[in-house]
């Protein structure tokens, strides 16, 4: 080594780091620069912004980018939608109607009405009336050998006229019960209703003469039965 020269220091010889970006620009400002604006340059060079304008740069108060908090105004949060988020739709229940449940309850409803009906208004049906007597026939165990004897009877007696009077004796309807008001037992509705009067009188004969060929020769025999 020759004299004079200086001498070298053991091991690799590094290069001097270079001050950081931050180092850097806070050498760079004075003190006769100020806190209050460090702060903002600090921020600034980091990608953070004062928020509140001067106010809050000279307190040293620094909010991060996209922050929320404000000073003046209300702070909005970020709306966020969860992406596995259910929803649930309240659905109304209908109920199914089928046709045939609508014309069973339209006919209950006919009928009803037809009942109340011929509660006031007298029903003149002689086809009907005797058309109703050989369905109830068998109810009170005859057949329809039966039938051409009683369509005989009364026909002699009122000609299935629901409102048949007679003037003499006050029997009324198409069995001729004297009084009248005998076939009450079987419905009010006695005065207007066939069927009723045919009910009460099928089983009129049915207690007294057994059948009603047997009241029909009855009949012939003394005019009435």
């Amino acid at each position: 080594m020759p004299t004079g020269a200086p001498a070298r220091q053991r091991g690799r010889h590094r290069a001097a780091t270079p001050p950081s970006r931050l180092a850097r620009i806070t050498a760079g400002l004075g003190t006769s620069t100020g806190g209050r604006y460090r702060n903002a340059v600090v921020a600034a060079s980091l990608g953070l912004v004062a928020v509140g304008g001067g106010a809050a740069a000279s307190t040293g108060h620094i909010s991060p980018v996209g922050s929320t908090e404000a000073t003046g105004t209300a702070a909005v949060a970020p709306v966020r939608a969860t992406a596995d988020a259910k929803l649930d739709f309240a659905r109304s229940t209908v109920a199914s109607v089928s046709k045939a449940q609508v014309d069973q309850e339209a006919q209950a409803a006919a009928a009803a009405a037809k009942a109340e009906l011929l509660k006031t208004q007298p029903v003149n049906d002689p086809a009907g009336a005797q058309a109703y007597a050989s369905s109830q026939l068998a109810k009170f165990g005859w057949g329809q050998d039966q039938m051409q004897a009683l369509v005989t009877l009364w026909n002699l007696e009122s000609d299935w006229s629901t409102t048949a009077t007679n003037s003499s004796s006050g029997a009324y309807g198409i069995v001729q019960a004297l009084p009248g008001s005998k076939m009450a037992s079987a419905g009010d509705d006695w005065q207007t209703n066939y069927r009723t009067q045919i009910d009460w009188g099928l089983g009129y004969i049915k207690d007294r003469y057994g059948s009603p060929a047997n009241a029909l020769t009855f009949h012939y025999a003394s005019g009435w039965y």
